[in-house]
């Protein structure tokens, strides 16, 4: 399935149905007096937040969803109908915003979650709206509220507890797939991971976490240099991030100290509050130094990069040293404060579906002259 994280969509929601001028007449009745109804309510266009999807690709090929209109009212006392609502399913992690102004609309953060995009137009008055007992035979009626329509941009950025970061070649698919349910493709050329991955890492019963895997960074990322900048919002959501360092390159020109130096530059350019997040060191493919250069290797990596946070020592192809990784990974988020919940009473489940209430109607309106 074809990746997609960020698209613009149009929602419409459907106009109020208009109301209606009529009379009862019957024979034997001379002043049946009114009987127009109102209109009914268009339908309001919904975003159901669901865990069963994980990309926005439905929206790339649909890019207008419109609510059905409310039908107009008729005579002896009959109501229109209220228009068909339509509901968007969106993967949790979703950010909607309005693509003219920028400003945030919603975040779709647990799975059931639903919130309105577009209201539906209210439906207009009858003329038995307005009877009154000396204003017997009203022919006012008003037409329909027009129901909103605006752009949206959706943008996906996925829920992960721990993010790889790194240069193309790190190891980092290898590594995501030796430690979760994850089978990314793996290749030996740079640029195989095209967009991100999910996997779902099994420390024990009841007991696991989650990693996302990006495509890697180069230097230049933050000014639209390589793949891995588009993807990097996928990380602002996780709450500690590996940076893999192959510490075996296959060229001996290349300095793995001055390429993690550059992925910490490029990540400091992009975001400021995702430089700020805790990193750990993974120094990977510790299978091909030399076991009796290891220590010297690492301890000189660790000193000409001035690093002074965790460092793991890994080989994610043979898996030496991932299990310990996994166990302090497991350790530090249980470690972390988890977020505060509220207590609900189970009688009185909380609402997941929140909905502006109606305008006040405004008696200057020409519609009510």
């Amino acid at each position: 399935m074809k990746f997609v994280d960020e698209v613009t969509i149009d929602v419409a929601a459907g106009n109020g149905g208009a109301g209606c001028c009529s009379f009862r007449r019957e024979k034997f009745i001379p002043f049946g007096g009114p009987d127009g109804g109102n209109g009914g309510r268009g339908g309001h266009v919904y975003a159901l937040a669901d865990r069963n999807l994980n990309t926005l690709v439905d929206f790339r090929y649909t890019r207008r969803h419109e609510a059905r209109n409310g039908e107009s009212g008729r005579g002896a006392d009959q109501f229109g109908a209220a228009g068909e609502d339509v509901v968007l399913r969106m993967p949790v992690g979703t950010i909607i915003s309005d693509a003219e102004t920028g400003e945030k609309l919603a975040e779709l953060l647990t799975h059931g979650e639903k919130i309105i995009l577009a209201k539906g137009g209210d439906g207009g008055f009858g003329n038995l709206h307005y009877k009154t007992s000396t204003n017997r035979a009203p022919r006012q009626k008003t037409p329909g509220w027009p129901g909103q329509v605006l752009a949206v941009k959706l943008e996906l950025r996925v829920l992960a507890d721990v993010g790889l970061l790194g240069m193309p070649n790190a190891g980092k698919s290898t590594l995501i797939a030796a430690i979760s349910n994850a089978r990314p493709k793996i290749a030996d050329y740079p640029f195989t991971t095209l967009h991100p991955n999910l996997g779902v890492v099994r420390v024990g019963p009841s007991q696991s976490f989650v990693v996302a895997d990006v495509p890697g960074l180069i230097e230049g990322a933050s000014e639209g240099a390589g793949l891995g900048h588009l993807f990097l919002r996928h990380l602002q959501r996780t709450r500690v991030l590996l940076h893999l360092v192959d510490l075996a390159p296959f060229d001996d020109a290349v300095d793995p100290v001055a390429q993690a130096k550059a992925i910490v530059k490029e990540l400091k350019k992009y975001d400021e509050s995702l430089y700020d997040k805790p990193r750990w060191l993974v120094l990977n493919k510790l299978d091909m130094v030399p076991a009796e250069e290891r220590a010297a290797r690492v301890k000189d990596f660790v000193k000409r990069l001035r690093w002074k946070g965790p460092v793991h020592e890994i080989s994610a192809l043979t898996r030496e040293g991932c299990e310990p990784l996994v166990r302090a990974l497991y350790q530090y988020l249980s470690s972390l404060n988890p977020p505060a919940e509220v207590d609900v009473d189970p009688r009185f489940p909380a609402p997941t579906e929140v909905v502006d209430p109606p305008a006040p109607l405004d008696p200057e309106d020409p519609r009510f002259r």
